[in-house]
């Protein structure tokens, strides 16, 4: 039985986190450690009022002794600090922010304003998309858990560069996610004051997943790519719809793609690859996860356009942070979500 630990525990992926374990056949979660320490899990989520389980306070050598897996689900630029201190330790880390996403230090501290303190211990770091990197996390101490934009785009894209179908140049991403990708205080005031409401934001390259984006696009393809992002946020509470338009190499017809697409996946237990005439939705997906892709060719403009959809919390956060434990702890990837 894998003993787990969660730090951080009051936000929307720390919840997910604790729901999930919980249900996990091969985890015992044996602590969680967050600012409200000294109350019982069920004193800040109700819902679990049969689980004798007190917050504790973030403590470097209670989670080493404590814990085979630790889950940091904390805000960016508050988990260098743990990271520093469990690296040298036995214990695997899951860390759900994004200040082991980018390679580069200056770029990091660039896009989100603060220091990077951590940034010896980045070449232990693997980027956790579980579909692209397996074998790379099963070996892995350190693995920094994808942010919910990257995952949505990132399994979209990543057949046609690899199998380069398609121009690197000039690729648009249009993305649409569920208000509480920008947490729950944001949430709680949008449900409060503006919903039902539909907007775009952070418009005109200034969104801090493109970094992230452009990164890992850029490994996919061997070769230096750009994007233009825009996001939005969508009247619901979670879920991600993201559409991206590419420019295709040579004449393509869909379903050529589309088996293409299929055959890439084939061992992924995760992602689903629709027939030619079927379209994503985010109902589909809320509370599991997977990620729906489909694929069209845009004949008269020469564009292949895909479409993915995901549940945010869960294929974008906590549930493949979960698919990444598993890997790291040579379970089947599925364990604990079916």
């Amino acid at each position: 039985m894998i003993r787990a630990g969660i730090v951080g525990i009051t936000g929307y992926t720390g919840e997910e986190l604790l729901k999930m374990l919980m249900r996990h056949s091969g985890v015992k979660l044996c602590a969680v450690y967050g600012r409200n320490h000294g109350k019982n899990i069920a004193n800040v989520y109700p819902a679990f009022s049969g689980l004798n389980l007190k917050i504790c306070p973030i403590d470097a050598q209670d989670i080493t002794k404590n814990c085979d897996v630790v889950f940091l689900a904390l805000p960016h630029g508050v988990s260098f600090d743990i990271v520093s201190q469990l690296i040298e330790s036995n214990i695997k880390i899951i860390d759900l922010s994004a200040d082991f996403r980018i390679n580069d230090v200056k770029i990091y501290e660039q896009w989100y304003n603060v220091k990077h303190c951590a940034g010896k211990y980045l070449s232990n770091a693997v980027y956790g998309l579980c579909e692209i990197n397996g074998e790379k996390i099963r070996n892995a101490k350190l693995v920094s858990n994808p942010g919910c934009y990257p995952t949505s785009t990132l399994l979209a894209c990543a057949p046609s560069l690899k199998n380069e179908i398609i121009d690197f140049n000039g690729i648009i991403i249009d993305s649409k996610s569920g208000i509480s990708g920008a947490g729950r205080t944001a949430a709680k005031n949008y449900f409060n004051t503006e919903h039902p409401n539909f907007t775009s934001y952070k418009v005109a390259g200034t969104h801090r997943h493109i970094p992230e984006i452009e990164q890992e696009l850029s490994k996919m393809a061997n070769s230096k790519i750009m994007i233009t992002f825009t996001p939005h946020i969508m009247p619901v509470e979670r879920g991600m719809f993201t559409t991206v338009y590419l420019n295709l190499k040579r004449p393509c017809c869909s379903c050529e793609i589309v088996e293409a697409y299929k055959d890439f996946y084939n061992d992924t237990p995760f992602i689903k690859i629709l027939d030619e005439d079927k379209m994503p939705s985010i109902k589909s997906v809320i509370n599991t996860n997977y990620c729906e892709i489909a694929l069209k060719v845009d004949k008269r403009t020469n564009k292949l356009i895909i479409v993915s959809a995901i549940d945010n919390l869960v294929k974008g956060a906590a549930g493949q942070a979960i698919q990444n434990m598993n890997i790291m702890f040579n379970l089947p990837e599925s364990t604990g979500f079916f």
